[in-house]
């Protein structure tokens, strides 16, 4: 186990038009308790324990995720991380939300547990109030920029984590870039939004449009970095791993990483949350923390949900790179995930893209050196 994925609460402030969460096919969501039970956590806890004297672990990441976790309030993410830490002192621990209800005692609480402090951002006012709404249908850039203004001073840069944006190809790229970059993020991870060959993403029937909107980021990224910026991409930076035979940092690229688990409220152990857009109870596992140990369940998905790849993708050139995508983008009705992905067309592009600038930097560079 390397990552542990924590659904403190199930229940958001915001009704984003795209989450995968409560706007896919899965709606387990509606069966959920809203704020994980002290007694659930308990559990985990010691899962979290036995885990880690059993592999002798010299660390795990426990990302705190929702939903929106701060909606479970001080005291229950207080004593969240208290017992996660208790079980495995080497816990290091991480938050995603959209910051709207963060204020002095959330980032004291951080700055006590060392917890970094993700912020789901889509760029500027517009392009963010374009999906991540209120479900009144306002806007929340204010409220959300607001709460990145806080992890901006000096003070917490210890803790602040990074952006999240989703791609809306309809958004100006470098508009988006240059509004995230505002918010000085030591990283910005650029999620695709989800979609597969039964329910495709937005914007699907325009080819290359995604490949074309991440060459456009990709190309003011690397061109400056880091003389002006010194923000880290994961996307970007995964593909040039996986150029060179090293790791990619998100199952995005190169293949999807093992020893990743989510924990819903009620305890029960699932797959990747974007497997709920494939198909009702697609991420569940039949686990739970009450019966079953981690070990349990990483041996399930080792047969349960095998990392299989499809014939043309195993044919293709840069399999080596992509790994054929993130799973639930080759999610099909009719065959399952043995497809490539969604994205397959864009994913080459860009990697191409990537690949070429590298390998002309390091021409020159062998060149100069000569």
């Amino acid at each position: 186990m390397r990552q542990l994925i924590l659904k403190i609460h199930s229940r958001c402030n915001l009704s984003c038009d795209y989450c995968y969460v409560y706007e896919s096919i899965d709606q387990s969501w509606r069966e959920q308790p809203n704020t994980m039970a002290p007694a659930t956590l308990d559990q985990v806890a010691q899962r979290i324990d036995e885990h880690a004297k059993s592999h002798d672990l010299r660390e795990l990441e426990v990302v705190l995720h929702g939903g929106e976790p701060l909606m479970a309030g001080h005291a229950a993410l207080a004593g969240a991380l208290e017992k996660m830490r208790a079980a495995f002192p080497a816990t290091r621990f991480a938050i995603q939300t959209n910051g709207i209800l963060l204020d002095d005692r959330f980032l004291a609480l951080f700055h006590e547990y060392g917890v970094r402090v993700g912020v789901s951002v889509d760029g500027g006012p517009a392009a963010t109030d374009l999906h991540r709404r209120y479900a009144n249908g306002r806007g929340s850039y204010d409220r959300i920029s607001a709460g990145i203004a806080r992890l901006m001073e000096p003070e917490h840069a210890v803790i602040y984590g990074g952006l999240l944006c989703t791609i809306d190809v309809d958004n100006d790229p470098g508009e988006v870039f240059e509004a995230l970059l505002a918010f000085r993020p030591p990283r910005i991870d650029l999620l695709l939004p989800h979609g597969n060959w039964t329910t495709p993403p937005p914007k699907r029937d325009r080819p290359l449009a995604y490949a074309n909107w991440l060459i456009r980021v990709f190309d003011r990224w690397y061109d400056h970095r880091p003389v002006e910026t010194n923000t880290r991409i994961r996307l970007f930076e995964s593909i040039i791993a996986r150029l060179f035979d090293r790791p990619s940092a998100t199952e995005t690229i190169g293949g999807e990483q093992p020893g990743i688990v989510t924990i819903e409220t009620d305890g029960s152990y699932e797959q990747s949350d974007a497997l709920k857009t494939t198909t009702e109870g697609g991420p569940a596992t039949g686990l739970a923390v009450g019966g079953q140990s981690l070990d349990d369940v990483l041996d399930h998905l080792a047969v349960a949900a095998p990392y299989r790849l499809s014939a043309k993708c195993q044919a293709c050139p840069v399999v080596k790179v992509c790994g054929g995508g993130l799973r639930a983008h080759r999610y099909s009705a009719g065959n399952g995930f043995d497809n490539p992905s969604v994205y397959c067309d864009d994913l080459l592009t860009l990697i191409n893209h990537i690949g070429g600038r590298v390998r002309a930097d390091l021409e020159r560079a062998v060149s100069a050196r000569r």
